[in-house]
């Protein structure tokens, strides 16, 4: 049995292992350019002068960048009233920069990786698995007896297994079939002697045991194997971390779709809403208590329904709907009073999975089109098509208004930015300032319509970099920074979100907001916003 100790030594390699993917691509795209030479050289520069002197795209470049420095290979320093980042080198630059370059075959390996979801591991890959295999159990020639050395091996670990890990959840290996008893690869693959070199690498990770041509799970193993979908989100943005070069040296426009019609290039969506969907489970607990209580109310004082701006999979509403109707006074009078459940996405295949889930599960709602930097279309069309009033609903979100599309704000303050985020626009840096005054007008725009219920929010944050740093086995920010900055999403701390939203007039309920971790390392959030009807 796992104790308390080992879970939480394997929960930090999960952190690290989504380190490796953003570190890994990041720093060798930077290696192969000379940036990491440069920095050496200069030993502090500002990222305009870094970009002015490699043609690079600015915004991207400082998203790259503040990845190492949340690694603790550089230091930055951010003046948001001149506009100017800069970077700086310390003690561990230079080592770390020396190991960059065995980060090539684990970068190659992605190529391979990022193609798993629709040719599953083909001969290439398997053929590419074990030449890296050789090289990881030989530890790259390294001692691996001090923190940088081991970082680097873990983020190569990273690279190798969580696609395999994502692609095995995905595709059955940790049912319980497998996970209850020994099993053979010829039980799983269609090509058991490739398989069953996977198979031996993870016995080798210690995360099965075999005896013959049997593997059974270790404690270790099924651990990982559990949370599988936590690797999911980090993992759907291989076609991001692969597009590197192009985006912060090239065309910052190579991975933008025309119309939200398209097939997205940059993330694997379907992936990212498995994987998202298996970590929203933990903060349900606490959105329960707000419904709850709404929904126990006077009927005259409840709001008329639901809606979800960013249903992604259908879960969230599936959730809250079941909460409604077993937990609630509101769910007993469902005939007389019957609940309007809307479900709203940018994205079209979100829009296809949330129909198909909520069908399987007999939930009737309106399932639509909507753009969260746009309410007031939103309301329009609800009240048009289906005479629903938004201000009506009560409205919840999970993981979305990072992700709006950036709206340069109309009106700008004369505020000093706390926030020591990375944020770009089609590979343009943003200044912080910015970020945060878009943010007010974002929430400004949706204040009239949540007046009356709230705004039942959970949010994704970054924290410092040299806090992150410091944590390095109790974060998975340096994931969050990469995924979200090199995509056009600007995650703002826990603390500075919060103080934009009372700035818009969006007052925090205190009693329940939470946030997770419970500490200076959060980077994720719980909170009702009300307003004051005038």
């Amino acid at each position: 049995m796992l104790t308390k100790q080992d879970k939480k030594q394997l929960r930090g390699f999960i952190f690290r292992h989504l380190d490796g993917l953003a570190t890994a691509t990041t720093a060798y795209s930077l290696h192969q350019k000379g940036v990491l030479h440069y920095l050496l050289k200069n030993k502090k520069a500002s990222v305009k002068d870094i970009a002015s002197a490699f043609q690079a795209n600015e915004g991207y470049l400082n998203v790259a960048l503040r990845v190492l420095c949340s690694q603790g290979w550089l230091a930055q320093n951010i003046d948001p009233q001149l506009n100017e980042v800069t970077f700086e080198i310390n003690t561990k630059s230079q080592e770390a920069f020396k190991l960059v370059p065995l980060y090539k075959n684990a970068v190659n390996l992605l190529s391979y990786a990022v193609k798993f979801p629709e040719e599953k591991i083909g001969s290439d890959a398997f053929l590419a698995l074990e030449s890296i295999f050789k090289e990881y159990e030989k530890n790259y020639g390294l001692t691996g007896n001090n923190d940088i050395e081991q970082q680097v091996l873990k983020h190569i670990e990273g690279c190798i297994v969580a696609p395999i890990i994502v692609l095995l959840g995905v595709n059955g290996l940790f049912h319980k079939y497998f996970m209850e008893a020994s099993f053979t690869a010829e039980e799983y693959h269609k090509n058991p002697e490739s398989f069953k070199k996977i198979l031996d690498f993870f016995t080798y990770l210690g995360w099965f045991k075999k005896k013959k041509n049997t593997y059974q799970f270790t404690d270790e193993g099924l651990f990982f194997a559990k949370r599988a979908s936590a690797y999911g989100v980090t993992v759907s943005y291989l076609p991001t971390f692969l597009a590197l070069d192009d985006l912060l040296f090239g065309n910052p426009l190579i991975l933008k779709t025309e119309t939200p019609n398209d097939a997205e290039k940059h993330v694997h969506r379907e992936m990212n809403v498995w994987g998202s969907g298996g970590a929203h489970t933990t903060y349900f607990k606490i959105v329960d208590q707000v419904v709850k209580e709404l929904f126990n109310k006077p009927i005259d004082e409840q709001p008329k329904g639901i809606l979800d701006m960013g249903c992604g999979n259908g879960a969230f509403i599936q959730h809250i709907f079941e909460v409604i109707e077993h937990q609630t006074s509101r769910g007993k009078v469902l005939e007389e009073h019957p609940l309007l459940l809307v479900g709203a996405d940018f994205n079209q295949a979100a829009l296809k999975v949330t129909r198909a889930n909520l069908i399987k599960s007999d939930i009737w709602a309106k399932v639509i089109w909507g753009d969260i930097g746009r309410p007031e279309l939103l309301a329009k069309d609800l009240k048009e098509d289906y005479n629903i009033d938004l201000i009506d609903l009560l409205n919840v979100r999970t993981f979305l208004d990072h992700n709006r599309i950036w709206d340069m704000p109309k009106i700008t303050t004369n505020r000093t930015s706390l926030s020591t985020g990375a944020y770009a626009f089609q590979g343009d840096r943003l200044n912080n300032n910015l970020v945060e005054d878009s943010l007010l007008e974002h929430f400004k725009k949706w204040k009239s319509y949540v007046e009356k219920f709230g705004l039942l929010i959970i949010e994704l944050h970054t924290i410092n970099p040299e806090l992150t740093a410091n944590n390095l086995d109790e974060t998975a920010a340096t994931a969050y920074d990469a995924t979200h900055g090199y995509s056009d999403q600007y995650i703002l701390e826990v603390d500075v979100f919060k103080n934009i939203a009372k700035e818009a007039g969006l007052m925090p309920d205190e009693r329940y907001f939470s946030k997770f971790p419970d500490s200076n390392l959060a980077t994720v959030s719980i909170n009702l916003l009300k307003g004051t009807i005038n």
